[in-house]
């Protein structure tokens, strides 16, 4: 077990042991942005607006040892409902599978790609 797959994730008490995620799990935290948002053409969105289905962008918080596509701190797209939610440490985070993910945005990707994994 090398230090790179154990995770001391933050929370409000630091208290508690490190994590490691198993085979090809990642653990990513969604920021829910919650509330009233703005378009790209200046229109306020309220909260309560019906999107339908649409896919989500998390960061990469953990990653297992046999998970090769993605890093810690990378961005990923992924269908919100189909998800597993935890609680670790006072904080949120969601539970998915390697293939799971549809896109990845990274600045570590080589020059002249688009900066997602399609």
């Amino acid at each position: 077990m090398s230090e790179s797959e154990i995770y001391n994730l933050p929370g409000p008490s630091e208290e508690g042991l490190p994590i490691k995620m198993l085979n090809d799990r990642i653990l990513v935290n969604l920021d829910d942005g919650e509330g009233e948002r703005r378009s790209s053409g200046g229109i306020l969105i309220p909260a309560t607006a019906q999107l339908g289905k649409r896919l989500a962008w998390a960061e990469v918080v953990a990653a297992g040892p046999n998970v090769r596509a993605m890093e810690v701190g990378d961005q990923v797209l992924f269908n919100p409902e189909d998800r597993y939610e935890v609680e670790v440490r006072g904080s949120e985070y969601i539970i998915l599978r390697e293939r799971d993910i549809h896109a990845v945005a990274s600045q570590r990707l080589e020059e002249g790609s688009t900066g997602l994994y399609l």
